[in-house]
């Protein structure tokens, strides 16, 4: 690694030094309580998998660089160099965590890993290490802001494609389309994934809830924050941003999608409309008596995953039950749940990564957990949960289903009464 290098490097490190930063790699004690605390430790109990563990191959590289004793003393604190061999280390950092910050919840100092975590996503990208395919896919989503006219008719096509399906689970309002595109002035905008499973039960939930909605053209996805990259993050939530203020609308909800609703709600600053999770939507849309589920078209005992991203991180956690208390009779909790719950362990990235041996391994606690319950259906609300917990039921024969809250939702509409 040559002077120049190491000199954007220490430059890249230097830009993400908030006061709060700066506190989170100074005031670790090594007390040793988050340990316990990361999904990947309890699953395989390796220091290098620990919070703290990950947070020391940062840690020391702020000694050296960043603080005199570091420079002068490094002895003391174990300070180490920029280097190619250091850099296996920070990958290490970076993409053995899923940035669930459980252990923030466990910390007495409230030390906030994924930031040190995102300190070593920009070094690798700054390196040219860092995972080329969450890069090319960030690259793909923002090419596609740059090019909606030309995409705009075939992606129209395809969304007609799906009408009849949502048609058969909720009959169509008269004179609306089942799935309107480009409405002005509606008071939602809902972006979804790129695939009809995300399309499909939302729209009839929308249409039986008589909402006045638009779909977004964009995917709800975003690459850049799974890479690091806060450039790329910013342009893909802007189309979502300057779509919507075109529109006009009122309120954009992000479709079971624990990473883009968490960006869009939180990272983007303040924007002209409210931003919500979709199952603030549909818990809203049954508090109003807007919706109807029969609890007896669910019979299987059903359990819930509670996302890291919209629950932990994002404060989603009671609107899902309530969803569930209409959903079903017989559901168990994981234990624990809510902000305590365990990580899917698909997170950061690591699901579109499409690395599949180290999460089953450092989700072996998860899969235990989700046996415990003896539940037949497992319920998430997150694309990437989703994934992961489906790979987990194959990968440890959990015999379960895997669903999403909104599928399940939509598959048990009735009419008011």
């Amino acid at each position: 690694m040559d002077a120049t290098q190491k000199q954007e490097l220490r430059r890249l490190f230097a830009s993400r030094l908030t006061g709060a930063v700066r506190m989170y790699l100074e005031a670790c004690t090594h007390c040793g309580t988050c340990i316990p605390a990361c999904h990947a430790y309890a699953s395989e109990p390796e220091l290098r998998h620990s919070s703290v563990g990950r947070a020391e191959n940062i840690r020391r590289l702020f000694w050296r660089h960043f603080r005199p004793q570091g420079r002068l003393a490094g002895w003391l604190n174990e300070a180490v160099e920029l280097s190619e061999d250091w850099m296996e280390k920070v990958y290490e950092t970076a993409y053995t965590c899923t940035g669930c910050r459980r252990c923030v919840t466990y910390c007495p100092f409230g030390i906030d890993t994924q930031q040190i975590q995102s300190i070593a996503k920009l070094l690798l990208i700054g390196a040219g290490r860092e995972p080329q395919v969450l890069s090319m896919l960030a690259d793909m989503s923002i090419a596609k802001g740059e090019n909606v006219e030309a995409t705009k008719a075939s992606f129209t096509q395809a969304v007609q494609g799906l009408e009849e399906e949502v048609i058969a689970r909720w009959r169509s309002e008269a004179g609306r389309e089942a799935i309107p595109i480009d409405e002005k002035d509606a008071d939602l905008l809902y972006v979804a994934l790129a695939g009809k499973h995300s399309i499909i039960p939302a729209a009839a939930i929308m249409n039986a809830a008589g909402e006045n909605w638009s779909l977004s053209y964009f995917e709800a996805v975003n690459f850049g924050a799974f890479v690091g990259n806060p450039e790329k993050t910013r342009e893909i939530s802007q189309r979502i941003i300057d779509e919507a203020v075109r529109l006009g609308v009122r309120e954009v909800a992000i479709c079971e999608c624990g990473t883009a609703y968490r960006v869009m709600k939180f990272m983007m600053g303040e924007l002209p409309f409210r931003v919500v999770s979709f199952v603030e939507v549909i818990a809203r849309y049954l508090r109003e008596g807007r919706i109807q589920i029969d609890p007896r078209k669910t019979e299987q005992r059903l359990t819930y995953h509670d996302p890291c991203q919209i629950a932990r991180n994002g404060g989603v956690m009671e609107e899902a039950r309530e969803i569930l208390a209409h959903l079903t009779r017989d559901f168990v909790e994981l234990q624990p749940n809510r902000v305590e719950n365990w990580c899917c362990g698909g997170g950061g990235g690591l699901v579109a990564m499409g690395e599949k041996e180290f999460r089953m391994r450092s989700a072996r606690v998860k899969a235990e957990q989700v046996r415990a319950t003896g539940a037949e259906v497992l319920a998430t609300a997150c694309e990437n949960c989703h994934t992961q917990l489906s790979d987990l039921n194959e990968h440890y024969a959990l015999g379960m289903r895997v669903a999403f809250l909104s599928d399940l939702v939509s598959q048990a509409l009735v009419a008011s009464q």
